[in-house]
């Protein structure tokens, strides 16, 4: 049984004058992503790694979860593979993960969260939000075999606002 957690990025702010990739999050994107990782840690078992974008904004996204779950740093890693907005290099990443590992963590961006949360989950969304987390399951002892899993868990910011 494999597991996959997925997390787009939290909500990032264009007030500053960067490169895409430098882009920071805004406050409402720090609050979100603390919110989600916090209500999560009670709900789903410790990823034994966390991939993340290596673009600022889902680094930092990707930190909130890490302090959250109590993920190591041995245990944590940024690669540019997942600075896709496509959706192929995350399945490319998704395939090749290590098989000794059962649940992983991914962190990155849209439109490719979507896609890939639609491709291989059981529940159709329109649109994985900013800080938004999602668990699949995959009945399978391969990730290079994974296709399509059941959808566990959704949780959205919005979720856990009132």
């Amino acid at each position: 049984m494999k597991t996959l957690y997925l997390v787009r990025h939290a909500k990032s702010s264009w007030k500053y004058e960067v490169d895409d990739h430098m882009r920071p999050l805004k406050k409402r994107g720090h609050n979100d992503a603390k919110l989600v990782s916090e209500k999560i840690t009670s709900e789903v078992e410790q990823p034994q790694k966390i991939l993340s974008s290596d673009a600022n904004r889902a680094r930092t996204t990707a930190e909130y979860f890490k302090k959250a779950l109590s993920v190591t740093d041995d245990n944590y890693e940024l690669t540019h593979d997942l600075y896709d907005f496509s959706g192929q290099q995350v399945m490319h990443v998704i395939k090749n993960l290590d098989n000794s590992l059962d649940r992983v963590m991914i962190v990155g961006h849209n439109h490719a969260f979507t896609s890939t949360v639609n491709m291989m989950g059981s529940k159709k969304i329109e649109n994985l939000p900013t800080s938004g987390f999602v668990m699949i399951e995959f009945d399978e002892d391969d990730w290079n075999n994974v296709s399509t899993g059941v959808t566990k868990k959704m949780v959205f910011p919005r979720h856990l606002k009132k």
